[in-house]
């Protein structure tokens, strides 16, 4: 994996990123030649529209990443690949024809983009073709070496057999764990140089996974390993890079203070995220005043109460706020004082709630909590008192995730299933974890960008 701006990118997904802009420069450049030749149009060089075929390309690109086509399934399935490339390519050119009424000079024709679109939607699929699974082969997967052959170590075996993994382990070696139950795990006692057994399995990396390091850390090995030029991680680091969130049962406090992360330098990057919100907010509550309004009184019709509510939730530093929404639910769907977790098909939801839960747009208001400050477009979701004096009390590290802004959306809200309950939660502070440790502007326009996907393919909203 390669590391951009603290978040990790396959290898394989960079290279057809990289791929696919070229191809989409290409179809632009062509569906220009093929129009201006139909209409008698002299071809002028390819320099007088560098402007025009950089915003083709960087528009496409967006909504491919928007949508999810370099996903694990995506890697994995041409027909998932061909469906979501479909749904990007229009996408990104009925974003360019809306540039094009504003700003004319900045893109191509209608005409031009016609061409274009469908001569980028044939060679992506074309090069989705020919790579077969190559992308998703072992060609671009590191070889990994795991030092342990107990449940932690069975983790990554387990974690290694997922579709879209980044690695494949080729060796495990059992430390002398007392519970050990990887079977094809090769006893350190019977290796004579560790060192020279990674380098003959051809690894690119080696994982500690002990279950207990007090004493047991071997030192003189790891270091041989080292100078091999072989990278060697601890469990804790390894798996957050293949899982992109925080793994709560391999961490430790002092893995937390010692790590790469939670930098303080962030102020200039904290006055383009507040000046974002700003600007976004404003913009996004004057565009959707109308559909706010207009869902308010279907709301009221539908059933019986106020069309908005508030509700007590816990911010930045535990500074308690209210969010303002747009009722999904009826008005007795609690007692009073007595929160309630959401449940999957559940019964309180309104005909009218369900169909603005699942296209977010009970969130629309609150886009005010966001231009007030309380909140960001950006960040872990907030939740209830109540619910938070609970899973402090269960879940190690909850407090830590109150240490940035809350969200409208987050990394959370775009990798895991709407959740109700501990170990959702549990599930959901790894990922709030990770965000916290490696934010950086670069991981909010991922987030926002793929927070389109959940939008447009709505999993687990309740």
């Amino acid at each position: 994996m390669i590391r951009l701006f603290k978040h990790y990118v396959p290898n394989a997904v960079l290279l057809l990123g990289l791929l696919d802009i070229t191809l989409l420069v290409a179809a632009a450049e062509a569906g220009w030649v093929i129009r201006a030749s139909q209409i008698g149009m002299q071809t002028e060089p390819i320099y007088t529209r560098i402007p025009q075929l950089l915003s083709f390309a960087v528009a496409l690109e967006l909504a491919m990443i928007a949508v999810g086509v370099y996903g694990a399934d995506a890697l994995q399935s041409l027909r998932f690949a061909t469906a979501r490339l479909l749904v990007a390519v229009s996408l990104g050119t009925t974003f360019l024809s809306l540039i094009f009424f504003l700003v004319p000079a900045l893109t191509f024709w209608r005409s031009n983009l016609l061409y274009a679109m469908a001569l980028a939607f044939v060679l992506l699929v074309l090069l989705r073709i020919l790579l077969g699974k190559t992308l998703g082969s072992q060609a671009f997967k590191r070889r990994v070496v795991v030092l342990g052959a107990g449940p932690r170590a069975a983790r990554i075996k387990q974690l290694s057999r997922t579709p879209g993994a980044g690695f494949v382990v080729v060796g495990y070696v059992s430390m002398n764990e007392a519970n050990r139950i990887i079977p094809e795990a090769i006893a350190r006692d019977a290796i004579y140089n560790l060192a020279d057994h990674v380098v003959l399995l051809n690894a690119s990396e080696v994982v500690l996974a002990l279950e207990e390091r007090r004493n047991a850390l071997p030192l003189k090995d790891l270091l041989r390993v080292k100078t091999t030029g072989v990278h060697v991680n601890e469990i804790s680091t390894f798996l957050e890079r293949e899982t992109g969130r925080v793994d709560l049962d391999s961490v430790n406090p002092s893995w937390l203070i010692f790590s790469d992360g939670f930098s303080s330098s962030r102020m200039l990057s904290s006055m383009f995220k507040r000046l974002f919100d700003v600007l976004a907010s404003l913009t996004l509550l004057t565009l959707a005043l109308p559909l706010i309004l207009l869902t308010a009184l279907v709301v009221k019709i539908d059933s019986k109460g106020p069309a908005f509510y508030r509700q007590r939730r816990v911010g930045l530093y535990n500074v308690g706020f209210d969010i303002i929404k747009l009722r999904s639910m009826r008005i007795d769907a609690e007692t009073p004082g007595k929160a309630v977790w959401a449940e999957k098909d559940d019964p309180r939801i309104t005909r009218v709630g369900r169909f603005i839960r699942k296209t977010r747009i009970d969130e629309l208001p609150q886009c005010w909590s966001v231009l007030k400050g309380e909140m960001s477009f950006v960040g872990p979701r907030p939740e209830r008192p109540q619910f938070v004096d609970d899973l402090e009390q269960k879940l190690p590290y909850y407090a830590e995730r109150h240490m940035v802004k809350p969200g409208i959306t987050g990394w959370a809200q775009i990798n895991y299933p709407y959740g109700a309950s501990i170990e959702d939660s549990r599930q959901k502070l790894e990922y709030d974890l990770y965000y916290a440790k490696n934010y950086s502007p670069f991981l909010d326009l991922l987030i926002l960008l793929q927070t389109i996907r959940v939008v447009l393919f709505p999993e687990g909203a309740r």
